[in-house]
């Protein structure tokens, strides 16, 4: 919101992946416009486009498509063509994306993989820390070995990502953050999803995971919408911000390496704090009782919301780590599996930290309960803190980098790391949590989230009273200053969330 011009360039220099964002497309690959003899060809290449042509469409209508076509031998999707060595029965998912009954062998890809761009990759591995879609993936992240070269054999559980290199990084803002500085250094443009089957699926059936080798069908006519709200908008939301989240949301969010350091910049969000943004928005516009104009692009977005989710989850179940708490980077990503868990029945996915106990959420690790030693209570009183930078882990404070652990329990005059804890907790993480606490409230899911600090923490963070005071007393303390109004409890980031709070926390 452009009320927020965040000042704290020693934050984000903290940190350099903070600034991820976008990039510029290179002109690389195939034309995605009509289709040519044999080939089927959906989307165009670029940001914010219909992602899924007719995605999110009535159960069992035509997005989805059920295998009875003509065969061909060729698939091209978003700049993205697959090439067969025979002709393929094929398909879509609700979401728009492909399918192919196995086994198959992809014999060419355009844009053509090589000189380090244009990478694909079969079976998204669990991994926090290794990519193989583009060599200039900062941080040493990529890995030549997981990118995969025609002629590629796949089989039914098989996923084929394939992508498109960016021609420069770091020329195109970040999405939600417009105008504000912040590029990532991503060389990735957009990813495309090539799944292979043993058998059609149902015309409504999402994509499984790109992390997913078992092809688990979800199916759009399985969510339980009485499990959302029909609540009353508080102001008036225009048809074209649904819009947006619905078409960045299209597409796959291929999310497994941390740090966002190879993130789709033509339609991902690039930074855990937006990460959680998008997270709270999004479910709480599919919560709103909208007038029957918006209700098909709304629909598009219950779509993308819910497929986000699945994805997320399926890497989760093959042994992702998670998105743990660093700054603003591990938001966002706990709230999509919850809440597509429960519309979709899955007990499991609903409740990803009582399935999986080892798998960290940012949001969880940033806040705890402290009325007492030795890290409560805070300061000021409260007893329900901000653990952090990179808060603790079980018990146990994750960095012995000073400052990065829980520091709200000392005064001011003894914060280490310049205040880095209580920077983030004003900067990236609180604002943006808002949203996605109020959502889960307003679907009963806090004994599905199963920490109860953080709902706690999101209360505390919505109350203002004192926080004028406090700021002051920081600032006489040590100098760190954070009066300014943009900087201050009380508030969500976005003005839909704070309005949604307002009417209904």
């Amino acid at each position: 919101m452009a009320k927020r011009i965040l000042g704290w360039l020693w934050v984000l220099a903290l940190c350099s992946a903070c600034a991820g964002c976008s990039g510029t497309i290179g002109t690389h690959g195939a034309d995605a416009g009509e289709p040519v003899d044999g080939t089927v060809s959906d989307g165009e290449d670029g940001a914010g486009g219909d992602a899924a042509g007719d995605a999110g469409g009535d159960p069992g209508g035509d997005a989805g498509g059920d295998g009875d076509v003509e065969l061909v031998t060729r698939l091209s999707d978003h700049g993205v063509t697959w090439t067969f060595s025979e002709p393929v029965r094929w398909g879509r998912f609700v979401t728009g994306d492909f399918w192919v009954l196995g086994p198959v062998t992809v014999i060419a890809i355009d844009p053509p993989p090589g000189d380090g761009r244009n990478g694909s990759v079969l079976n998204i591995p669990p991994s926090q820390s290794q990519s193989g879609f583009d060599d200039r993936t900062p941080g040493n992240r990529f890995e030549a070995s997981l990118v995969a070269r025609p002629p590629i054999a796949l089989v039914p559980g098989d996923s084929l990502a394939s992508s498109i290199s960016v021609e420069s990084p770091g020329q195109v803002d970040n999405w939600l953050r417009e105008g504000n500085g912040e590029r990532s250094e991503s060389p990735v443009w957009s990813v495309s999803i090539l799944t292979c089957l043993d058998e059609p699926a149902p015309t409504d059936a999402f994509r499984p995971s790109y992390a997913d080798s078992s092809n688990r069908i979800y199916r759009l006519s399985d969510l339980d919408r009485d499990r959302l709200p029909r609540l009353a908008a508080p102001q008036s939301v225009d048809t074209d911000y649904i819009r947006m989240f619905a078409e960045r949301l299209a597409r796959p969010w291929v999310d497994n390496l941390f740090y966002a350091f190879d993130a789709q910049v033509a339609y991902m969000a690039m930074y855990g704090r937006e990460q959680g943004r998008v997270a709270g928005i999004a479910s709480l516009l599919l919560m709103l009782d909208l007038p029957a104009e918006q209700q098909a692009v709304k629909e598009q977005l219950l779509v993308g919301y819910v497929q986000h989710g699945i994805d997320l989850w399926g890497l989760v179940r093959a042994g992702h780590a998670g998105w743990y708490a660093h700054g603003g980077h591990g938001s966002g990503r706990k709230w999509p599996i919850i809440f597509s868990g429960l519309l979709l029945g899955d007990a499991e996915m609903a409740s990803p930290t009582l399935t999986y106990p080892d798998v960290q959420f940012g949001e969880d690790m940033h806040t705890a309960f402290a009325d007492g030693p030795p890290w409560g209570p805070a300061w000021i009183g409260a007893t329900v803190i901000y653990t952090g930078h990179m808060g603790i882990w079980r018990g146990e404070v994750v960095s012995d980098t000073p400052g990065w652990g829980p520091y709200e329990h000392l005064p001011p005059d003894e914060w280490e790391g310049d205040g880095i804890g209580e920077g983030y907790r004003r900067c990236c993480t609180s604002l943006a949590w808002v949203g996605q606490a109020l959502a889960a409230r307003l679907m009963d899911a806090q004994e599905s989230w199963a920490h109860d600090a953080f709902f706690a923490y999101a209360d505390r963070w919505m109350d203002p009273s004192g926080d004028e005071a406090y700021t002051q007393t920081i600032y006489e303390m040590s100098g760190l200053d954070f009066r300014a109004n943009f900087q201050r409890q009380g508030q969500a980031w976005d003005d839909l969330v704070e309005a949604m709070w307002a009417a209904y926390r």
